[in-house]
Formats: C-alpha cells, structure tokens, sequence
C-alpha cells in the first residue's frame, strides 16, 4: 500500500528547502544523525559545510545573513554541539540577525533524565533567542519550521532556536509544507501612523541643526535609497553606528562618520549641540551614548524604530515612529523642506580637519611610527579593494580601526560583532559572508588575540576551498584590553600580552597560501598579491605594540569629552 509519509528528519530537510534553503553549517552527532542522514541523500540540493566547532556553524550562518539578507542555518547536535552554539545565538539576538538554529536532543522518554549528551538547550537558549521551541512530536515538525523561518526573518530579525528529539526525527509522519505569513499576537511590524511621521516632519522643518543617527535598521529594512534620499533632500549631516556602517556611502558628502566610543570627533561632540537628533533603526547602546545623563539634553529626539520595547529604553524620545524604516523614510520624504544647512555642515568640516591634524593623518601616513599602524593597513586594503571588499572583523582595535577606515560604496559591506563583541566572530564570519557573497571580494581583518579563539575554522577553509582573504594585525597584544590598561589602570599590562606561534606556519598546514610582513615598504606589495589571489589567502602583518585607537570616550564619560590622545 502507498503512503506519502516520510520521517521527521527528512520532514526538516523538505521544510529547509520550501524555504529556498540551499546552504547550511554544522556538526554531527549521535542526536542529531537521522537529519545527517537525510542531508546525505539530499546533498545535491542542499549543501553541508562542516566546520571545525559548532560556534564556528552560527557564525558562519551570520556572515552569510549579515551578507546576504537571508535566514543562516546551522546545525548541531545535543548536550555539548547545542550548547557550542550559544555564543554565536547570543551575538545573532543583540545584532538582529536572522538564524534557524536547528540542535538534536535525546529521546522524548529521556528528557529530564540526564541522558548522555542530554542538556536544556532551551532554558539554556530562552534569554538570547528571538524564540525557541522542542519537538517532541515529528507530526510538529512542518508547522513549527515554518514559525522559525518567519519568526526569524519578520520585524526585527534574530535567532530562532528548534530541538528535535530523536525519536521525533525516526518517526514519521504525513508531510505538507506551508509557510507561515502570521501568527495570532505576534505582530512584528508595527502600523505606520501618519500624525507621527507628520509630527516629526515638522521638527525636522523647523530644525537649525538638526543631525541624523543612522544604525542597522537601514540595512535590516533595505531603505538605503530611502535613506539617501530623506539626508539629500534635508540636507542633514548623517552619522552611523558600526552595525549601520556602509547603508550610505562612505564618501557621500553628507556622512560625517561614525558615532561611539572611537567614532569621529564632529559627530560625538555635535551630539550634545544639535536641536533636533533623528535616530533611524539604532537603538541607543551605551556605546554611542557614553553618560547618558549628558547625552543629547539639549536635543529634540526623533526615533524612527520597528521595535517598540527600543523607544524610551535608554533616550527620551519627543515622536517616536514606530514602524518598517523603510515604510517610514518613505512616507516622510515628501513631507520634509529642501534645506541645505551649509553653516551646520561647516561645524563638522572644522572638527573634522582638527581630527585629520591630530589624529587621521598621522594614523594613516605615520612619521613618528616606526612599525606599521593598524590604520595604514585597512588604508592599503582599501587601495586594492577600492571600497568594493565586504570587510569582516573581529573584535578589539583592529576593529575600530576597519570601521573607522575602511572604504564601502555599497551596503551589508561591514560584517562585525557589535552588541555582544565576540572574539573569535570574523574567521567563521568570513567563511559565511564569501559563500552567500561568491562574486565579492571578502576580507576578514582579525587581531591576533581573536584569531585564536577559532583559528581551527582555517580547516573549513581548506576542506571547502572558498577563497577568503584573512588578514591578521599581530601587535603581541590582546591591544583594546591593552589600551585600557595604559589609559586607566597606570600602565598595568595585566595577562595582555601574547606569546603567539608561527601563524604562517599553521596556515600553510592547512594548505593556504601565506605571507608575513614586517616592513613597511613590503605592505603594498604584499596586500596587492593578496587581493589578487584566486584562492583563500593569509597575510599576517606585524603592527606597533602599543599602537592606540583614538578618538576615545572613556567610559561613563560624555560624548562631548571625546579624547583625541
């Protein structure tokens, strides 16, 4: 007798490929292997990439989101491979990006028992997950993925976590697919109110100086023409987070740079004298701010945000306008005046020369450096990518540094860990961002305390063969902790500095090409021939030790009292 019954594994196969999945990250094991199985069969459809450690799977899964726009997979098995995953999970929720993370779990009749590589992934999961859910049933399984691919993607995206038992994956069960387009009560857009955007509109029209904020949501809601078009039109300087980084071109004349703690010095201080502060999808981290008690008082504060629990949460808002950016920017461009604001725009042409006196020009064309600063490398990367490189990178000061340089002509160009800051992000990241980007080049900028954390992913690397260009800044130091230590706590170089190993070496094991640069004149010689490379490429520049990143707001301080040494 025929049946169209199928088991539950294969069911989360089918499910992946009715969501136009073609590309997953994992690792296997014993609760996990009938999907393995499945994915066996299937491969032909849809493509494993075996990482070297399940943290390494979701942040692969976010370099391909973050790069693409699409939902990340990955997959691991239960106990230690799920609980491996919570890192990655961790930073997807605090950067808003779309993940279906997908763990094995024991049998249902073991639950609770402490069964071997049994482990609560979803308590453990619940407070870093946009939401989670166990399958105990596999008739669950069609209905319950089809809420984590929508969940995921819809609103302000983030991870979405789904256990599956063992048992719920050898069972079988009558398969159809439907994707889901709502669930009761979960409303992930809000409605566009028109009195509100009206409301702002007239602020905006009446503003002297007013300044615009923009962060990821830009990105998140694909507004970047409605971004350009609402600053033009306005004629409103418009700075940007590291996560809104690249939305606007980097030399478009109204960006007047980046925001924070080792943002530009017009953007921080003409926080605090600006009339009118628009915040376009960012949500005001203590990063940006600095002292909040200081922050923007002065200010009339605009916040254009899809999610509600945002507004008020840090700033006080005059209008917020809750809803998709790109709805929003759209409604508001014909309500807003042609406006220039050319003595506003100068303020931030006069701190910007004072930065480029003090600080740019002697990070980017060092005289008083002997080794080669951080800044005159990601100068030379940009002279060979020209702004086209998707620049990933990890966390520490190499990375203030590709965000502050780096040159970007097109957005989801700037692949970072931002709210969570997790070392160990950019080499998987790289792996993730190449595949789902094959026709750009991918840069990953890592420092050498960073690299370590997943250094093993070079084997992913070297068993999938996709050419990424890996950059390591070696300063012998774990450099941003480093910093720190110099600045406010009396030179004190606690468990900073790094005894590291031949990193040439390692990588030419794993069969990729390498270089070492120690001299200056070797630098562009050296980027030139990496860039050029068709395959996966490793070049480790040595850098100043004690190299430091500035501007800097040092912590609990006011945005105004930026340092520029």
């Amino acid at each position: 007798m025929e049946t169209n019954k199928i088991s539950g594994a294969e069911a989360v196969i089918r499910c992946l490929l009715a969501e136009g999945v073609d590309l997953v990250y994992g690792y296997p094991g014993g609760a996990i292997m009938p999907v393995y199985d499945e994915l066996y069969k299937f491969r032909d459809q849809l493509h494993h990439v075996l990482v070297r450690h399940e943290q390494g799977a979701a942040h692969a899964a976010q370099g391909f989101a973050r790069a693409t726009g699409k939902v990340g997979v990955a997959i691991a098995t239960s106990g230690p491979g799920a609980t491996n995953l919570v890192t990655g999970i961790a930073d997807a929720q605090i950067d808003s990006t779309p993940l279906v993370c997908i763990t094995g779990q024991v049998g249902k009749h073991l639950l609770g028992s402490d069964a071997f590589q049994e482990t609560d992934i979803i308590g453990i999961s619940t407070p870093v997950t946009k939401w989670n859910y166990q399958i105990t049933e596999a008739h669950e399984i069609p209905e319950i993925m089809a809420k984590a691919f929508y969940i995921a993607k819809s609103g302000r995206p983030g991870p979405v976590l789904i256990d599956i038992t063992k048992n719920a994956q050898f069972d079988l069960l009558d398969f159809s697919y439907k994707k889901c387009t709502s669930i009761r009560s979960y409303n992930p857009v809000p409605k566009l109110k028109l009195d509100k955007v009206a409301e702002a509109a007239a602020i905006i029209n009446q503003a002297k100086k007013p300044m615009i904020v923009f962060g990821q949501g830009v990105i998140l809601s694909e507004a970047e023409e409605e971004l350009k078009a609402f600053i033009e039109k306005s004629g409103i300087p418009a700075a940007w987070t590291i996560l809104g980084l690249s939305a606007l071109p980097t030399d478009h004349p109204l960006n007047v740079g980046m925001v924070g703690m080792h943002g530009n010095y017009g953007p921080n201080v003409l926080t605090n004298e600006c009339d009118v502060l628009i915040a376009l999808g960012m949500r005001f981290d203590d990063r940006v701010t600095g002292n909040l008690a200081t922050y923007a008082k002065q200010a009339k504060v605009l916040h254009f945000e899809i999610d509600p629990a945002e507004i008020d949460k840090n700033v006080k808002t005059e209008v917020a306008v809750l809803a998709d950016l790109k709805q929003a920017l759209t409604a508001i461009l014909p309500m807003i005046e042609s406006t220039k604001h050319e003595s506003w725009h100068n303020e931030f042409k006069k701190y910007y020369q004072i930065e480029l006196d003090s600080v740019i020009n002697e990070e980017l064309k060092p005289t008083k450096k002997a080794g080669i600063s951080m800044g005159e490398a990601i100068e030379m990367i940009n002279k060979h990518s020209k702004g086209d490189a998707i620049m990933v990178s990890d966390v520490g000061q190499h990375q203030m540094f590709t965000c502050r340089y780096s040159k970007f002509n097109t957005s989801k160009s700037n692949v970072t860990s931002g709210g969570l800051g997790t070392m160990g992000f950019a080499l998987p990241a790289a792996i993730g961002a190449k595949m789902g980007m094959p026709n750009r080049e991918v840069v990953a900028v890592i420092g050498d305390g960073g690299f370590q954390m997943n250094i093993q992913e070079l084997g992913t690397i070297h068993q999938t063969q996709v050419p990424v260009k890996i950059v390591v800044l070696n300063n012998e130091f774990l450099g941003m902790v480093r910093q720190w230590q110099e600045l406010f706590f009396d030179n004190r170089y606690a468990s900073t500095e790094m005894i590291n190993p031949n990193f040439v070496a390692i990588a030419e094991g794993y069969y990729i090409k390498a270089k070492k640069v120690t001299k200056r004149e070797d630098l562009d010689a050296a980027v030139a021939e990496m860039m050029a490379s068709k395959d996966s490429y490793f070049l480790e520049i040595m850098v100043e030790k004690e190299n430091n990143v500035f501007p800097m707001i040092p912590t609990g301080a006011s945005v105004s009292d930026i340092r520029l040494s």
